[in-house]
């Protein structure tokens, strides 16, 4: 969230925890696991009982409930891929409503949760399904390169952990010590011939298979990059210098300033590309 004025209400940081083992088979795991229960340690509780699934989205900052709000993704693997159902609090009426996979109606970095629901739920517990016979997701990024760096030719889940936190923390500034949301902007989709006519100009920009019949998805942080905005600095507010999604505050910026910030690159994209990018965090 991005906060652009003093916020006139309440507050509530949702503390829920626990993990709990609610069924297990020679295959599958299932955990019930609190909304408030922090999402690194989550997967890190998974990683060391050597259940999989969640390896690839390791030290993702934030909560297990906010996790399946806009289906959580990395290193290709997202939220959806192991999840099974999860409790919320109807706001309006206060009633306990239970959503299934598709229930959640989960989307690229989306759900019912920032569409049709938005607003009006409170997670309180998520369900998982974890493997007990590992299935690894090494081909996205350059996981495979880390390892090899690592000296691991036969990885475990916890060799893939360590590499995409090796990864994470070469590209990625800490919250706790620079102010920032994550990833700013999503990967925009686009339409097959607009991403082969870029491609003719672009020979090095990178795309991927889209969910989206006749479309391209396009690295929103390649984009950012060539329109000359990565490692920008505008006094204490900029564009982090190794990962050029990632807006961040020095100290002391105010949230318009971070707004405007991304308008002007949402423009220069458009202007340059064709191409109209997608914020990813909420704005109060």
């Amino acid at each position: 969230m991005l906060f652009t004025n003093d916020y006139n209400g309440l507050v509530i940081l949702n503390r829920i925890s626990g993990i709990e083992k609610i069924l297990e088979d020679e295959n599958t795991v299932r955990l019930r696991v609190g909304a408030g229960v922090v999402w690194h340690e989550f997967v890190m509780y998974c990683v060391q009982n050597n259940w999989g699934g969640v390896e690839n989205l390791s030290l993702i900052p934030g909560s297990v409930g906010a996790g399946p709000m806009q289906n959580i993704g990395a290193y290709g693997v997202e939220l959806k891929d192991v999840f099974y159902q999860l409790e919320a609090l109807h706001i309006p009426t206060g009633e306990i409503h239970q959503f299934g996979l598709k229930d959640c109606l989960f989307d690229y970095r989306s759900s019912v949760f920032k569409t049709t629901g938005k607003g009006q739920y409170a997670i309180l517990s998520v369900e998982f399904n974890l493997s007990k016979k590992h299935h690894l997701s090494l081909s996205y990024g350059s996981i495979e390169q880390e390892l090899e760096s690592m000296g691991v030719n036969h990885p475990t889940i916890q060799d893939v952990s360590q590499a995409v936190i090796n990864i994470r923390k070469s590209k990625l500034p800490d919250p706790a010590q620079i102010g920032n949301a994550g990833s700013f902007f999503k990967n925009p989709s686009i339409d097959s011939d607009l991403a082969e006519q870029l491609k003719k100009k672009y020979p090095d920009m990178p795309s991927y298979p889209s969910t989206e019949a006749g479309k391209k998805k396009i690295a929103a942080g390649w984009l950012i990059e060539k329109a000359g905005f990565k490692g920008k600095s505008f006094g204490n507010y900029g564009v982090h210098k190794n990962q050029a999604l990632v807006l961040v505050n020095y100290g002391g910026a105010a949230g318009r300033d971070i707004l405007n910030l991304s308008e002007a690159i949402i423009q220069a994209i458009h202007t340059q590309f064709g191409i109209e990018l997608e914020r990813e965090v909420n704005i109060i």
